[in-house]
């Protein structure tokens, strides 16, 4: 009889909890079981493992082998046990030394040569191996062990600086790393590379935008302050327009927010390298399902809200979605999470992303249009906009009119603002937000808005009787409070006074409506 033991990593949501992997070698028929909760991919993994053997010239073990994947309550979904799966089965039949394996976690899936293909997850993986300043306990079993993993998914997984990663390209060159001597051909540790700054040159800049000034400085607060908006015009006042070109003007992301987001999106196997610190743009058609925008499936994944961490998720068309699916953002609005609860397991996402969305005012488009184009009728018009319910539209923070432009402002103005400019403004604000609350305006809790929000005398008479005039909620009433908090920032007081209240004001009354 032989054992050996390896160590790699699960996925469950944003966690990747250790798996040990024994592997033992006993007398009797031949036989190959994999227990542990295995998925169908890992039972795959049986074939996988014994042709890469095979064909890699190792002899495979005619004896009973069984590989046990621990915890054995925890699912275990993919291919990315096959490389310790088979450096188990090499070193229980003593084929290369198991003295060093202790020191590394694996993670990869053989093709039927013995070659890695690229794993799902490296990121979140090295992410949760790693302890990092401020974290205090280690995180999700976090080691000082190396990640020995496929070479196409090493560049994600280096990017956590602290990790000790060791890229391979095929079986062959891992067994050669514990097996050679002191000058064999070891595999050589992959260095972090720098990254460039995000390069926002070939972005949609705000100079193309003619007109629209009362939508731009919305979009602008909104940046400044992490708030959500909703546009309403008619076709063709330049609402995508506008959306496609505000995460040009959101702050620079941080280090540990790039990672977070990087981390989503390597779940989702859509991270690309080029992406890294270039705040996310998720525009799902209006055709989606609710899992598709929260996330979901029998093996839980991100979904459109958690690709959308720490950047944008614009709804085009917005009563044009199942009000079903739009209900399902109310959650996440508020706690910046989202938890997908299924029968065996439960998986938890973060969803912090900022809202933009656009509708038209009527079925036809054209309420409010100087032309008076519109025919509909108000039960028509009351229909249409009660698709976006109440609880929805109160966790907006914004809610503004986008007027179409008139011939003469669309061909008779020269260029706007551009986006850099914007942004250094915007840049300022938030640093200002930082300083104070560590956090985005957008981000407060009740309680820090009583503290950091609160308007001077005369603002707080002007809430006082919108709210009585308007009929606002107490969540109306402090999102306003939080946009005026924004506002001040911009222009750098230190309290909101009673002009910024007011503009905030408008911007919460701005929609159309019959």
């Amino acid at each position: 009889m032989a054992l050996a033991v390896l160590r790699s990593r699960a996925l469950a949501g944003m966690h990747a909890p250790e798996v040990t992997v024994e592997v033992h070698l006993a007398n009797g028929l031949p036989s190959f079981t994999i227990v542990g909760l295995p998925e169908a991919e890992v039972k795959e993994a049986k074939d996988r493992v014994r042709a890469a053997l095979q064909n890699a010239r190792f002899e495979f073990p005619a004896q009973r082998i069984t590989v046990n994947l621990a915890p054995a309550e925890l699912p275990k979904e993919s291919g990315r046990f096959d490389l310790p799966i088979a450096l188990g089965i090499l070193a229980a039949s003593g084929q290369m030394p198991s003295a060093e394996l202790d020191g590394y976690e694996f993670a990869g899936e053989l093709s039927l040569s013995g070659a890695l293909r690229p794993i799902r997850g490296a990121l979140a993986m090295t992410y949760a191996m790693v302890q990092r300043p401020g974290d205090g306990p280690l995180r999700d079993g976090a080691s000082s062990r190396a990640f020995i993993l496929p070479r196409a998914s090493a560049d994600e997984a280096a990017l956590v600086a602290q990790a000790v990663i060791y890229p391979a390209d095929s079986l062959l060159q891992v067994c050669a790393h514990f097996s050679a001597e002191e000058t064999g051909p070891r595999l050589e540790r992959h260095k972090c590379r720098p990254q460039a700054p995000v390069d926002m040159a070939a972005a949609p800049d705000f100079k193309d935008v003619k007109g629209q000034g009362h939508a731009r400085r919305a979009l602008e607060i909104a940046a400044a302050g992490g708030h959500s908006l909703l546009m309403s015009g008619p076709p063709g006042s330049g609402k995508t327009m506008l959306a496609t070109r505000f995460s040009g003007i959101l702050p620079p992301m941080t280090d540990e927010e790039a990672l977070e987001c990087a981390a989503v999106q390597s779940l989702a196997g859509s991270f690309k390298i080029s992406n890294w610190k270039r705040r996310p743009f998720r525009a799902p058609h209006h055709t989606a399902s609710g899992v598709a925008l929260v996330g979901g499936g029998g093996t839980p994944r991100p979904g459109e809200i958690s690709l959308a961490h720490r950047g944008v998720l614009f709804l085009d068309e917005l009563p044009e979605f199942d009000r079903r699916v739009l209900e399902v953002l109310r959650e996440p609005l508020e706690s910046g999470h989202i938890t997908i609860s299924r029968a065996a397991r439960q998986a938890d996402f973060p969803a912090r992303f900022q809202l933009i969305a656009s509708m038209n005012p009527c079925p036809c488009g054209y309420l409010g249009h100087p032309s008076g184009k519109c025919r509909c009728t108000p039960d028509g018009i009351t229909r249409y906009q009660s698709r976006i319910s109440g609880p929805l539209l109160d966790r907006i923070d914004m809610q503004i009119s986008v007027p179409a432009v008139s011939h003469d402002e669309l061909r008779g103005q020269g260029p706007g603002e551009a986006s850099s400019l914007i942004g250094k403004r915007v840049e300022r604000a938030f640093g200002r937000q930082l300083e104070r609350q560590g956090k985005a305006n957008g981000g407060l809790s009740e309680a820090e808005i009583e503290t950091l929000c609160q308007p001077d005398t005369a603002g707080e008479q002007l809430l006082q009787s919108a709210m009585r005039r308007l009929d606002w909620s107490a969540r109306a009433a402090h999102r306003v409070l939080k946009v005026a908090r924004t506002i001040a920032d911009l222009d750098a007081k230190e309290t909101p006074g009673s002009q910024h209240v007011a503009e905030a004001i408008q911007y919460r009354r701005g929609f159309v409506t019959m």
